[in-house]
């Protein structure tokens, strides 16, 4: 029997909304989203009927920011379901464009707290994650912000299958140390990275963000960090 995660406290820091929309932005928001919103009116969703019984897996990008990332890996993975949360309307109105002009339909939005859309997945419901580029919240006061925490490794690590990967990208050095540190002190995951050269670079698979492309510009390098999520004991 798969029991619902305990209640937590959700609470969204940084921007919900930026410039204003434009016309075409406006509908996607108005008639489009609506369509391809994540309910949670129910206690645990049901992936299969979400997806419409079209997916074969399901992946979850939490923070997808202007969608570059998410776009990529709906188009390339048409037979996975993508779960993508990210409180910045503008992005999610961005990312509605960029889907509907490659025609993917194997995409899911959460408009709020990522940590809301966890507690409502089943155990073991997710065969693949990203963290790309979450804000660092180099302040030490605002370290508390952070979406790399404790509590939301344990969340991950509940909901990905045995042996699903999970991808998270920084460009701070000092949010960096902090995943590695975390990430580390769990007993869920495992660091796959054997050499630098597996967490300097991307993979063919994991397509640069307008962010990245950004941190690159203004001479910040990024580090790519891939865990397994561990075959839990029998």
């Amino acid at each position: 029997m798969i029991e619902q995660a305990a209640p937590r406290r959700h609470v969204l820091f940084g921007r919900r909304r930026g410039k204003a929309l434009r016309k075409n932005q406006r509908q996607a928001i108005e008639e489009i989203f609506p369509q391809i919103r994540v309910p949670l009116e129910e206690t645990l969703l049901d992936l299969n009927t979400l997806f419409n019984g079209k997916a074969q897996e399901y992946w979850l990008e939490i923070g997808f920011g202007a969608g570059e990332h998410l776009a990529w890996q709906a188009h390339h993975n048409p037979n996975v379901g993508i779960l993508g949360c990210e409180p910045f309307i503008n992005g999610v109105a961005i990312l509605i464009g960029k889907l509907k002009t490659i025609g993917a339909t194997n995409v899911r939005l959460h408009n709020e707290a990522a940590e809301l859309l966890m507690d409502h997945l089943p155990d073991e419901s997710l065969h693949k994650g990203f963290l790309l580029f979450a804000d660092p919240w180099p302040k030490s006061s605002h370290h508390k912000r952070r979406f790399v925490t404790e509590q939301n490794i344990a969340a991950l690590a509940r909901i990905l299958v045995d042996n699903a990967e999970l991808r998270i990208a920084t460009d701070h050095v000092d949010y960096g140390a902090w995943i590695l540190w975390h990430m580390l002190r769990s007993d869920d995951f495992r660091w796959e990275a054997e050499s630098p050269g597996e967490w300097r670079f991307r993979s063919e698979d994991w397509p640069q963000t307008r962010y990245e492309a950004k941190a690159l510009k203004e001479g910040r390098k990024s580090v790519y960090f891939t865990f397994r999520r561990l075959p839990r004991h029998s």
